[in-house]
Parts: C-alpha cells; structure tokens; sequence
C-alpha cells in the first residue's frame, strides 16, 4: 500500500497556498518585467523579510511555475512559458486576477466546509450580509470580483467565439455579463452583431468601462436589472456564463425558462459552464466546482447535460446538444427554441 496520494491531496492545501501567495505578491509580473532574478533581488523587489524565500521559490521550482538557472545564493529564477502568458499581469490573457481573488476570498471560506455541509449554508459574504448571493460579493468589492471573473473566464469566452457560429444571430443578451468582456469579444469578432452586456447596477459601470476601451459604444451596451423580475432586453442569442450552476433548481429553471420566453422562434441559448459528466465521476474540476458552491452561494450547484436537457426540455426548448470547448476545462450546453 502507498499513502503518497492521500499525503499529497490532503496537504494540497500547502501547494495551492504557494501559488496563490505568489500571484497575490505579484511574483511572476516582476519575473515578467525583469525576465530573471536571484533570491535577494526578489526579496528586494517584493519587500519581504527572506526567511524561507528560496524554499518558496524552489518550491514554486519544483511545481513547474518557475524554472532555474544555476544553484545556491546565485541561481536565477524566471517564469515558466505558462506562467508568463497567464499570471504576468503586463499580458492580456493574465489569469492572476481570479487567483488572486481565491487568495483572499476562497480560501478562508473553504476553511469552513465542513461547516456548509452540516448546515446547508454559504460560508462567504452571505453568511454575515444575509444578502443574496451577488449583492453580498459585490457590496465588498465589485471591482475586484469582475476583475476575477474576467480572468477566471477569458479563456473560454475566446474558446466559445471561435467555436460558435454567430453569423445566423443579430443580437445577443449575456446575461451576468459582469465586465462585458464577453460581448466585446463577440461584437469584435462578429461585425453584424449587436450585444447587451446584462448584471447588477454595481457592474454595470465597469461594463461601460469595457466598452468603451474597445471601442464598441454603438454596438455594444450595458444595461442592469434583475434577470429573475425585469423584462430581458429582446435578442435572439441569450449567453449566461457561470450563471446557472450559482443557483438553486427552481431558479435554474425560472431561468431557462424566461430565456426561452425572451427568445424568438429559431433562438438559442447558451449556458458556459464546466458541465459534469453524466456519470458524476470524471470530470473532478466541475464536480469541486459544485462543491465550491456549497460555500459560495444559497443553493447553487453544478450540473450534467442530461440535467440541463431536462431542464431545457422543461422549459419548452425542441432539442439541445453539447459543444466543449477547445484548450479550458469548459462546454457550452446550447438550447435551441
């Protein structure tokens, strides 16, 4: 019998803190600017008092963030390929942003598992507001959790515009388009298209933001509401990303259906979510996801495709099918009215 893999999961928690210290401290945007450094220029550039840096960075080695060059006092430390396209905050694919929010948010709330699944109950911001989910994180920092989301997202929003065809809709509503990258994506990439980047009024001067540093005020727009209550804005593409799985049943199904209602005949909707595999046993990101929404939300959870193809089917759509996503652990369960 070999204890290594319960030894290593269990004291996981040890690698994934490194990680998360190292984005949060900017490490691989200073390896980024300087291209390598030594122990000491670290230590000066990031302000840190030194005991216990190198096994830091040697670990952060060892992992396969960092390479090495040389030994001892001497040795210089630069960015791995991966680590300078997604944690160097100077490139536009920057990851860091969520794990940075997971630093700071995620992991203290996680501390407090075991509590969420004897209670039911969210651990994070809800838990001392009472707010609903959203209202909660955004009354902290909206700024930060978009920026997160971005981050967290951008991967499979570029994913989903490549592997989409757009050309048959005019407009699309993205609902919860947080910072509205989504839209300016798809606008950018689509030039006939016309897109309404929809969350709460906290975001929505952020979306604008977006907007308007990509040039695309006339076709795309930002607009605020309530997506359970207010009338949907009219499209005939519907997005929601991350959406469904940070609610529970009946307001998963009281969003399919008030798509379905919003969208003419011919429309579609498209949910972008790390869908689990039927079986529940495969696809362990999306099943720790769901997981992750036992502390981060009031009754949301992940969901399989034969899920969502009732749901849909439920809610009036004629058929539905599966589209993963190349290069992100992400599928796109499609709708179709």
């Amino acid at each position: 019998m070999d204890a290594s893999r319960i030894m290593q999961v269990g004291l996981g928690f040890w690698a994934s803190k490194t990680l998360l210290a190292a984005a949060k401290l900017g490490l691989f945007t200073h390896l980024g600017q300087n291209n390598a450094l030594t122990v000491e220029q670290v230590r000066q550039r990031l302000e840190l008092h030194g005991y216990g840096l190198r096994d830091f960075l040697d670990s952060l080695l060892s992992m396969g963030f960092l390479e090495r060059e040389g030994t001892g006092t001497d040795a210089t430390y630069r960015n791995t390929p991966e680590t300078a396209y997604f944690l160097d905050k100077a490139q536009p694919d920057y990851l860091g942003s969520f794990l940075e929010m997971a630093n700071d948010r995620e992991y203290l709330f996680w501390a407090d598992l075991e509590e969420a699944l004897r209670t039911g109950k969210p651990q994070n911001e809800i838990k001392a507001t009472g707010m609903e989910s959203f209202a909660a994180i955004y009354q902290k920092s909206v700024r930060e959790f978009a920026e997160a989301m971005t981050g967290l997202q951008l991967g499979s929003f570029r994913a989903f515009v490549s592997a989409f065809d757009f050309s048959p809709y005019r407009t699309m509503l993205d609902l919860g388009g947080s910072a509205a990258t989504l839209s300016v994506l798809a606008a950018g990439a689509y030039p006939h298209l016309h897109c309404v980047s929809y969350d709460m009024p906290a975001v929505e001067p952020i979306a604008k933001e977006t907007i308007e540093k990509h040039g695309l005020a006339g076709r795309v727009t930002a607009q605020s509401g309530n997506f359970f209550a207010d009338p949907l804005p009219p499209a005939d593409l519907i997005s929601m990303n991350n959406i469904l799985s940070s609610f529970n049943l009946k307001s998963k199904k009281l969003l399919l259906r008030r798509s379905y209602e919003a969208l003419p005949p011919g429309g579609v909707l498209c949910a972008i979510e790390p869908v689990m595999d039927d079986e529940r046993k495969h696809n362990t990101l999306a099943l720790l996801m769901s997981l992750n929404m036992v502390i981060e939300s009031d009754g949301g959870f992940n969901y399989t495709m034969a899920d969502f193809k009732e749901w849909a089917a439920e809610a009036g759509f004629a058929r539905t099918r599966l589209l993963p996503l190349e290069g992100v652990p992400t599928s796109i369960a499609i709708a179709y009215k």
